[in-house]
Formats: C-alpha cells, structure tokens, sequence
C-alpha cells in the first residue's frame, strides 16, 4: 500500500507527539514489538540515530540531553532490549539527564503477570525502571499515548532533571487510529524557586562571613547558571572549587578559581576551614568530599534540587531549589564585599597542589593531558569513559568553552565513545573527543559502525595499557598484585580501518599533532596511544592518620580584614 494511502496507527501518535513536543531527534534500536514506532519513524521528520547496542543508544541520548539541554527521546523494545538500556538509564539518572526512554510491551493481554508466552515477556518489566529512573508511564490505549508522552517528557525536564521510562504495547502501536495528527501538546515542568526566608538566612551568613568559600557541583552546569556563579562570587569575593560533575560552572583561570582538586587533601582542608561554605548542585557525596573525609568546621549552606541530596552527608541550611533561581536570588541579596585576599588564598592552594603532583614523578601523565587539551578545539565538547587519564581529567582539565562530561554519576565502562557520537548528533559541524582505556573501549566498539554510518565527527583516543589499569593500580596496592586486570585485546587501529574508520597509532611525543589532526578532519577517526599511565597519589587514605587536617587556605579572606592594598 502506498505511503499516502496508509491508515495511521498507535507508532503515529508516539511520533507525532515527540514532535509536538520538540524534539528533533531518536535514538535507539529496533526489535519486534516497537515496529509499529520505527515504521512511524520512517514517515516522519525526526532524524534517527541507530546504534548497534541499547545500552550505548542510551548513552548517546544521555549526552544528547547533557549538551542540548532538552530531552532526548531514547525508543527500545521489550524485554532484553528494554533491560539492555539499565546501565545508561542509571548514569543519565546520576547525572540529571533528560532521557525519555520509550519501550515496547508484549500485547496488553500479557500485561500484570498474564503469563501468555510471548516473546520477551516479563512478570513486570516496568519494575526494573522503577528504582533507576524518575518516573514509569504505562500505556493501555492508543487514545492514552500523547498525554502520556507530554507527562513523560515533563516529569524528564522538571527540576532535578532525570530519565523516565514509558512502555507502550505491541498492538497499541499497531492499533489504527483515526483522531486528527498530533499538533500541539504542552509539557511545562514545574519551576523550583528557593524560599525566600531561606534565601535572606543564606545571604547574612555570606555577608557576615569571614572566610566564605563555594563549592559548585553538577547541578550548576545543568541550571545554566555560570553568570550567576560568578556575580555571587564575585560580590562575596569568595574562592569557588568544582566538582568533577560542575567542571566548567566557574573560570578555570579566574583568580577566585580552586579548580576542581576535590581528591587532594589541601582542597579538604581549605573547604573544611571556610566559615561559611556554600555548596551548590551538588550533594557532597563520594567522589565531592575525598571520600568521604571532609569534616567541616563552619556553617554550611546547600542549594540542591534533588531532596534526597539535601544534607544527606551534613547538617546545613537547605535550600530546596533550582541552582540558577537560588544563585540569582542570593546575588541580588548578599552584601557585596569589596577583593580581598581571597585571590592571594587561591592561589596559595593552587601552589600547594601543584608541587604535591609535581614531587610524584608523573611527568608523562601531565604531558599526555597536556597534549589532549592543545590539540581540543576550545569550544569541543568532550566525553571521558571510567580510564586512569580521565581520573587526571577530573582534577586537571580546564574545558575552556567547551564541556567534560564522564560517567562518573553511576562509574559504568563504555560511556565515552557512544556518549561522544550522541553529542556529534547534536551538533554534527563542531569535532567531539572521546577517551577510553582498552578495556572501555571493547564496551562500545560496535558503534564504529554507527560512527562510520552516519559520518560522525568523533575522534576517539584509546589508551592502551593492556588491561583495566585503575583496578590494576587499585588491587596492587591493597593487596599486593592485581588479578583478572590484564586483557587480550585487537589491534584497534586495523579494527578501526576495517569498519571505515581513519586510524592511526600514536606517542606521547605525537599525540598532540596526531590528535589534532583526527578532530580537523571530517568524519570519525581513531587515535590510539599504547602507555601506562599512573595516577597520583591519594590523599584521602591517611588524612586523619596524624591526628587532624592539616593547613588551612591560610589568612582570613573575609570582609572583615580586606587587602589594604585593595583599599
């Protein structure tokens, strides 16, 4: 039957809703019981990425949403190819992606546990979605489709930000339907503005503050609130550290700027002596307060979107909001303070951390770094799998105007690659990095292909140290020698070529000319670097080891005692 002539049907409404909605893009894979949605798919404007994975479909939408700030429409079918997108789901869910997840169902007879055999069938496949993502929609009716989409795209976007899971049964979107296409839908999530007798709490504990100190997290980026960040911290002439998730939220090379050392103890300690701490987007979790061993010693205030993060680490005064609302509000009331030696502060922690890195021999993980921030456009976007060079990444990495992204939230393998290709897909004229150890990279090789298909500008830089190399560190010092840490693996640069891949095997010494060379050219390439990298030192296994922190940021930077020199 021709095209013109085709009765729409349940995939339709799926499609057209999206659309209504806004979104420009699908990724995601096909299988039996979500045909009736890619054969809608086909008629529609919507630009598909397929990838060869689920998991790295979901990926791929994760960073999709992170650079685009929208939702990202991810479509699986049932059972295995449903649970195949778990992993991702977890880290969009860790990192606030708005990833709507869209999954098939066996035919609505089998639903509630009818056991009827068929393919794919589960007891209760939404309740493997249930404790991942934010909310599961549930689809019974062709009629039910679009508001179920607009409420899915909605509780997605709404402030923490998150994935969701909608199923939709195989003969729902095979049901023909003669309602009128979808037009228009409204999806409007709920703001989250701070309380503003909070607001005026935090503001005199700012104001009043000698020693006030931010801590920016993950929840800055993802609010668009650089601007306000920095008026704030401006105003308060307050020193701001990030965390790994927040790296770009304040100036690397502003003189207020702490980076973003959190796995160094004199960052713990210069965090810990603050009077006032202010902690935005962020919950302080593992990997923000080295480990768990900050002990804060002044008065906290946490501006956190996610109640569940809400002083869940540390008692503070909690300001349950969106971080831009907050940080707006906050900036408008504080009183400013005029520059100080908070600068000079800074810098003294900088200092201190640069000669604990430069006393460890670890020239050539600095130079390698190094050369992977020369050869980055400064506006490319870059996505790091679970590997030891981005572990130095976390810590070390100015992304200028462009972005980090990891998978640090839920700390999966096979992020960096699939993730990369996402964002390409959301911007195909501007080159994407991505980095991954070899053990990483065998996650995601598949999506060469993808890569190759739709001519991707993805430059893909493998670390080869012949295994999982952090384990490896990790299990040898603990236990004294590593065991399953050591991989066979191919010959990535002919593995890359057979697929259609450009490739070309590297050295320290080359890397920055080899690497800058892939991201100019069009389409994907892969850059392979064999080296051992080492981490440095940690810092968090022995802080408490003499008794106490050690030295503090050192003199007071407050508005009480400013620089005489600043007038």
């Amino acid at each position: 039957m021709p095209t013109a002539q085709r009765a729409r049907h349940g995939g339709d409404l799926v499609v057209e809703s999206l659309t209504a909605l806004g979104a420009s893009t699908v990724f995601g894979l096909p299988g039996q019981h979500a045909l009736g949605a890619f054969d809608a798919l086909r008629r529609s404007g919507l630009t598909y990425v397929g990838l060869r994975v689920e998991n790295n479909a979901g990926f791929a939408a994760d960073a999709f949403a992170r650079v685009t700030g929208t939702v990202a429409p991810l479509l699986v079918s049932t059972g295995p190819g449903a649970l195949m997108t778990l992993a991702a789901l977890q880290e969009s869910a860790a990192a606030s992606a708005p990833v709507l997840a869209i999954g098939s169902q066996v035919p609505t007879a089998g639903l509630g546990g009818g056991r009827k055999g068929y393919l794919h069938e589960l007891v209760d496949q939404k309740a493997s979605f249930r404790d991942i993502v934010k909310s599961v929609h549930t689809v019974r009716t062709a009629s039910q489709i679009p508001s179920a989409v607009a409420a899915a795209w909605a509780s997605a976007l709404e402030a923490p930000a998150g994935p969701v899971w909608l199923e939709i049964p195989q003969d729902v979107l095979l049901a023909p339907v003669s309602v009128p296409p979808v037009t228009s839908l409204r999806a409007e999530p709920r703001p989250l503005p701070p309380r503003p007798e909070l607001t005026a709490e935090a503001a005199r504990l700012l104001s009043a503050a000698e020693r006030p100190v931010i801590l920016a997290g993950g929840g800055v980026v993802r609010a668009g609130a650089r601007q306000e960040l920095r008026a704030l911290a401006e105003a308060l002439d307050a020193p701001v550290t990030t965390t790994f998730g927040g790296k770009g939220a304040f100036p690397w090379d502003h003189p207020l700027s702490l980076q973003s050392w959190l796995e160094d103890a004199h960052t713990t300690e210069f965090l810990e002596d603050a009077d006032v701490l202010l902690v935005v987007g962020s919950g302080l979790g593992e990997l923000s307060s080295n480990y768990h061993t900050f002990r804060p010693r002044g008065r906290l205030v946490q501006i956190e979107a996610d109640l569940g993060k809400l002083e869940s680490n540390h008692p503070a005064l909690g300001i349950h909001a969106d971080a831009r609302e907050a940080l707006a509000a906050l900036a408008e009331a504080v009183t400013p303070c005029p520059p100080g030696t908070a600068a000079k502060a800074a810098a003294g922690l900088l200092t201190r951390v640069r000669e604990r890195i430069d006393a460890q021999g670890l020239e050539l993980e600095q130079r390698v770094l190094g050369a992977v921030r020369d050869a980055l456009p400064d506006d490319s976007p870059s996505f790091w799998d679970m590997t030891i060079l981005s572990y130095w990444a976390w810590s070390a990495f100015d992304p200028r105007a462009g972005a980090l992204h990891s998978a640090q939230g839920a700390g999966g393998l096979g992020y960096g690659f699939p993730a990369a290709l996402g964002a390409a897909a959301a911007d195909p004229g501007r080159p994407v990095l991505a980095v991954s150890g070899d053990g990483g990279a065998m996650y995601s090789i598949a999506e060469l292909a993808t890569a190759h298909q739709y001519r991707l500008p993805v430059t893909w830089l493998i670390v080869d140290d012949g295994g999982y190399g952090i384990l490896r560190e990790y299990m040898t010092d603990t236990f004294g020698e590593a065991t399953a840490t050591e991989l066979s693996r191919p010959d990535f640069v002919t593995l890359a070529e057979s697929f259609g891949v450009p490739a070309v095997r590297t050295t320290p010494e080359r890397l920055r000319a080899d690497l800058a060379g892939a991201l100019a050219a069009p389409g994907p390439s892969v850059v392979v670097l064999p080296a051992l990298l080492r981490m440095f030192a940690p810092t968090h296994l022995d802080r408490f080891a003499d008794g106490g922190p050690g030295d503090g940021p050192g003199p007071d930077q407050g508005c009480s005692e400013p620089d005489p020199d600043q007038g």
